[in-house]
């Protein structure tokens, strides 16, 4: 049987909650600056971050929000996320982080779902907040009522079973269908920085630009909890912006820049990468998405760097596979992480495959999720009785063990490194008055990685391409936005959802 194991030494399972693995990143560095505001340069040293979380979690306790409760997050990348964090997490709570693109139907979704009891955001987005929030308690961030959460400090992690206990509960489309909780303990987030750390070679001092999203895994981790808990430093940024991701790359001499692929590309192509010194880059880590190895290899060439990719999802908290710095090898997206072990199936028949056979992807760790929340149906298609994650994606594996990703069993779209669940897309078309069928599509592109296109059957009278636009404008967030609509008059319905993506793909192309 072809199992494949890690070329890394395992690293030691602890019994840190996240906050406590944290601190102990911080704990001999007081008074060195852990956390910049990008766009306004005000800092937090790692001794006031700790004494932050612990007057946080004091004061969100003293709300009645601390143990047992669950806390929705909606914001940017600010220093006071990564406080309100940790402050929750310090209290034993559990923290639900939402994206702050969504719409006022998405945040209600979220908040209903995953029990939320008190939503946190700021002040830009107060009025989708709002819409969402429906009679929670609602806090937004530098006012006197956030302000007011600070309270006496909590000196010690309140207990917690580090195995059972959600920390957080980040939305993931998973292998199908609506977005849905991901019960992440902290075991599963403090090995997933351990064996990150090591299969990284993370080195203390290295201090990134920090735009990858928090509310999404790979910023939470990798950027949040890596830096903090590896001895380095963020500047956080709330939004992608060149010339400020570069400018802070320079001043700070960065190391290494974690990106998705529509970054990697702009490094490759923009002109404004020549106007700034990046001599001290040494590595490009792209992750999110897929992308070639012309991609890797143009940023490598362009920046006189390592460009490497990593491939993990949110159920896997996230990271299971990274390319060594020091052995890279262009198109794969990496060797298995400490402690993990994967395999590639026949889906069809079950098998285990050999050496350079494509089947699906399947993956076992400390990492792997608790499941989702309230759905047990999703969770038992998702992991087997005996622990392995069924990741959805095609892949094979190489002599050497680096993975390559081939394709795609799963339903989902990623657009600019986003899931884009077609469940959620074509749900919300058939609710429109006239919309008899849809169909969702993700179509190949360069820049995005795929685009979200429909297909839809409508009765007579039924919504225009505009109507259509503007129902999704109202109602998802942007990423989520169709970039084309097809009327159709059949969709076929007894084709598999691989068959059928490639049936409406190959119409695409037979009109152009």
């Amino acid at each position: 049987m072809s199992i494949h194991s890690s070329p890394f030494p395992d690293v030691a399972l602890t019994d840190q909650t996240i906050t406590e693995r944290v601190f102990a990143g911080l704990i001999d560095r007081p008074e060195e600056v852990v956390l910049t505001d990008g766009p306004s340069g005000r800092t937090m040293t790692a001794k006031a971050f700790m004494d932050q979380v612990k007057q946080f979690a004091g004061g969100l306790t003293a709300a009645g929000y601390g143990a047992g409760k669950t806390v929705a997050l909606m914001a940017p990348n600010i220093p006071e996320y990564c406080v309100i964090f940790h402050g929750v997490a310090w209290a034993g709570g559990t923290i639900t982080t939402l994206n702050p693109t969504y719409t006022g139907p998405e945040v209600a979704h979220q908040l209903a779902d995953s029990n939320a009891d008190v939503l946190i955001t700021i002040p830009d987005f107060l009025e989708t907040a709002k819409a969402g929030a429906g009679d929670r308690a609602l806090i937004v961030i530098g006012t006197p009522q956030f302000e007011a959460l600070f309270g006496a400090p909590i000196e010690a992690q309140v207990p917690v079973d580090i195995d059972a206990h959600s920390v957080v509960l980040p939305y993931s489309s998973g292998t199908t269908g609506l977005p849905k909780g991901v019960m992440l303990s902290h075991r599963n987030l403090v090995v997933n920085v351990d064996q990150s750390i090591l299969a990284a070679d993370f080195q203390p001092g290295e201090i990134a630009a920090a735009f990858l999203p928090f509310f999404h895994i790979y910023g939470m981790t990798v950027l949040m909890n890596v830096h903090l808990a590896g001895g380095s430093a963020l500047v956080t940024m709330p939004r992608f912006d060149l010339p400020m991701f570069l400018q802070i790359s320079q001043d700070h001499k960065a190391r290494r820049m974690w990106v998705v692929p529509p970054v990697a590309i702009a490094l490759a192509k923009h002109p404004l990468v020549d106007d700034y010194d990046l001599s001290a880059l040494e590595q490009v880590f792209i992750a999110a998405a897929p992308s070639g190895p012309e991609l890797t290899d143009a940023v490598s060439a362009r920046l006189n760097c390592t460009a490497l990719q990593g491939f993990g999802m949110t159920e896997l908290s996230p990271v299971s596979h990274v390319v060594p710095g020091n052995a890279p090898k262009s198109g794969a997206v990496g060797v298995l992480l400490p402690n993990t072990i994967c395999k590639i199936v026949d889906p069809d028949s079950g098998d285990v495959m050999g050496v350079d056979a494509e089947g699906e992807l399947w993956i076992k760790g400390p990492q792997v999720m608790q499941g989702y929340l309230n759905n047990a149906k999703a969770t038992a298609e998702t992991i087997t009785d005996d622990g392995w994650l069924r990741t959805g994606d095609i892949a094979r594996i190489d002599e050497d063990g680096y993975l390559f990703i081939v394709d795609r069993l799963k339903e989902l779209i990623k657009y600019k490194g986003f899931q884009v669940a077609p469940a959620e897309l074509e749900a919300t078309l058939v609710a429109m008055d006239g919309v008899i069928d849809a169909a969702v599509i993700g179509l190949p592109d360069d820049d995005a990685g795929e685009l979200p296109i429909a297909f839809v059957i409508c009765a007579e009278g039924g919504p225009d391409e505009a109507t259509i636009h503007a129902h999704f404008q109202e109602n998802l967030a942007t990423y989520k936005r169709l970039h084309q609509v097809r009327f159709v008059d059949e969709i076929p319905k007894s084709a598999s959802g691989k068959i059928l993506r490639r049936f409406l793909r190959d119409q695409v192309a037979a009109s152009g």
